[in-house]
């Protein structure tokens, strides 16, 4: 185990593509370890292999771990082999998610539980996996990402929509746990920001999207990236409980 003297550690889940491995390099730049995360060893060269540009890019240290979030022991192996690399950690960003859209009366019970156990259990998990450590160093950030869908619902999406709104309650009652050890829990809650996910959407359902958010277009990943970076920074120690909308006012 390294000692726990150098810089600041994060751990960001399903970073190897999209917001993840934006916030990755986010909370790279500002000088911390980095902890990279793929669900599988399926994914783990490719997730190496960002790895290896980040520290090239930034100066710093980054591994890569494959951990499926949805499971608590890999959950916490996930957090043993940040401490096993780096001897401590300072930052967990919750962003591992997924999606299987349809409609309710359709959706197929695996469907939902499928989606619960990543984006919530997973969450979970992983907070669990990193409360003892924070809590032993009386500092630590917590970064869950829900959505707006967890926040105002989507039709099509009552599994993802129940899990992201799970996530808000998670991150208010850990807020209210942690607070007093020196750990703040906050959740950021993306619009459409574009990902694999929005890739995925017709060109009328990015048209449809885009009339419905003031700014007129699509988020980009660094502009969730710029706001979890504040979040995990000293400036943030008082916010906790927080939901905040990435989403150029499509929630106005």
């Amino acid at each position: 185990m390294t000692d726990n003297t150098g810089s600041p550690v994060a751990i960001v889940t399903g970073s190897s593509r999209g917001i993840g491995l934006a916030v990755a390099h986010a909370l790279a730049a500002r000088g911390m370890r980095i902890v990279l995360n793929c669900s599988s060893e399926r994914s783990l060269e490719g997730t190496q292999a960002q790895a290896r540009a980040i520290a090239s890019e930034h100066g710093t240290e980054a591994i890569a771990v494959a951990a499926n979030v949805a499971d608590a022991d890999e959950a916490a192996a996930l957090a043993a082999a940040a401490l096993d690399a780096f001897g401590r950690i300072d930052v967990l960003v919750n962003n591992a998610g997924i999606t299987r859209d349809g409609l309710a009366m359709r959706m197929a019970p695996e469907d939902f539980d499928a989606v619960v156990d990543v984006n919530l259990k997973g969450a979970f998990y992983c907070a669990k996996a990193v409360m003892r450590p924070m809590t032993k160093q009386r500092s630590g950030r917590i970064i869950n990402m829900s959505s707006v869908s967890g926040v105002y619902g989507n039709p099509g999406q009552a599994n993802y929509a129940a899990s992201k709104a799970g996530v808000i309650g998670l991150t208010k009652a850990l807020a209210k746990e942690l607070a007093r050890k020196g750990v703040t829990v906050n959740a950021i809650a993306p619009g459409f920001i574009e990902t694999d996910m929005t890739a995925a959407l017709s060109d009328d359902q990015k048209a449809h999207a885009q009339e419905r958010i003031a700014a007129g277009r699509l988020g980009q990943p660094e502009d969730v990236a710029a706001l979890a970076a504040f979040l995990a920074s000293d400036e943030a120690a008082y916010i906790t409980g927080q939901v905040i909308c990435v989403d150029g006012g499509l929630s106005l």
